[in-house]
């Protein structure tokens, strides 16, 4: 699953690249034109009255902000987005009836001993399950290496659980900084403008001004996107291991009692 959506990613980002690359290819006069081609739908749009479509919008801020640090920052979206979208999944198929199962549990031991309840646990999805099955596996060693066993295995799950967040982090944090970036290097072409026209023009430091914040605007709408997305993963993970940690203290007394039967 992570695999498949970090070739999507990747396909969706060389696609992307390569037409970033094209277009920068053609020079800064069709970049200009472009520019001023979907001014004149906007405009076109509020002079009829009419809303402007957000993807016309969205398209000419971009342009607007410049192709480079832009095209840096819709990267960091896409790749940020795969990563949470592909732990979203694992986590909602992660998550099982650890009520039921231990019923399950209990109920093989009863009736086929500790070989039933591995099968039980085979045939069950989910960290727990696994977590159960480990234990199982050294039921004839005491309940103490169970339980030890049980602790250990559970920090392997949490770590697959947590899979790929310090690269979410990342993007969340390189993403406004790459928007700064872009807004200093844009207060720096503008105020090399003003240097050039040897006068302080309100239309250049404005336009320049304009072209250096939405850099900025850029990077923080990102963040903010994937942040979102990074705290419902981690209450997530959150819920998910108060569970582990309830179902495994219950099955370490389901095994208790299976051997003290014995």
């Amino acid at each position: 699953m992570k695999k498949f959506f970090m070739f999507l990613a990747v396909a969706g980002l060389m696609t992307f690249t390569a037409n970033i690359a094209s277009a920068q290819e053609e020079g800064a006069a069709p970049a200009a034109q472009e520019v001023e081609e979907a001014e004149e739908v906007v405009d076109l749009f509020a002079g009829s009255g009419e809303e402007v479509p957000l993807h016309q919008a969205l398209k000419t801020k971009f342009i607007e902000g410049g192709a480079g640090f832009m095209s840096l920052i819709i990267i960091c979206l896409i790749l940020g987005m795969a990563i949470a979208i592909e732990r979203i999944l694992y986590l909602a198929f992660s998550k099982t009836n650890t009520t039921k199962l231990i019923e399950n549990v209990e109920a093989a031991l009863a009736k086929g001993g500790i070989e039933e309840a591995k099968n039980v646990c085979r045939e069950t999805r989910g960290p727990v399950a696994s977590i159960f099955y480990q234990g199982l596996l050294r039921a004839d060693q005491g309940v103490d290496v169970v339980e030890k066993t049980i602790v250990s295995y559970g920090g392997v799950q949490m770590s697959l659980m947590e899979n790929g967040l310090s690269w979410l982090s990342l993007f969340i944090s390189i993403a406004p900084s790459l928007g700064f970036l872009g807004t200093v290097i844009g207060m720096i072409q503008a105020f090399d403008a003003i240097q050039a026209a040897g006068d302080i023009s309100p239309n250049v430091v404005a336009g320049g001004m304009k072209v250096a914040l939405i850099t900025t605007v850029g990077g923080l709408i990102v963040a903010m996107i994937l942040q979102i997305f990074y705290n419902y993963i981690i209450a997530k993970i959150d819920a998910l291991s108060i569970d582990m940690e309830d179902s495994s203290i219950r099955f370490v007394d389901a095994m208790v009692k299976y051997n003290n039967k014995k």
